[in-house]
């Protein structure tokens, strides 16, 4: 029968607990940053340009980049819960 290791779990538990806090305020800040909106506005723009060279539909391009913009909305919404 195979012991649980008690004191190990609640050492990584101890840890995972002072550095979740950390991480969340650092990704929210990434993600709510002037810069993180420059960036991301770029990257959109540049797939939609890419797409539409590819010989996609500007419509079906614009509804691509608009869902890609609404899952990293989705994102944040979690990390902020």
């Amino acid at each position: 029968m195979r012991q649980i290791p008690i004191e190990q779990i609640s050492e990584l538990l101890e840890t995972v607990a002072d550095k979740l806090p950390r991480l969340a305020h650092e990704l929210m800040r990434a993600l709510y940053s002037e810069e993180a909106g420059k960036q991301m506005g770029r990257a959109v723009g540049q797939m939609y340009k890419e797409w539409t060279e590819a010989g996609i539909p500007k419509e079906d391009a614009l509804r691509m980049a608009c869902d890609y913009m609404d899952t990293l909305k989705s994102i944040a919404k979690v990390l902020r819960e």
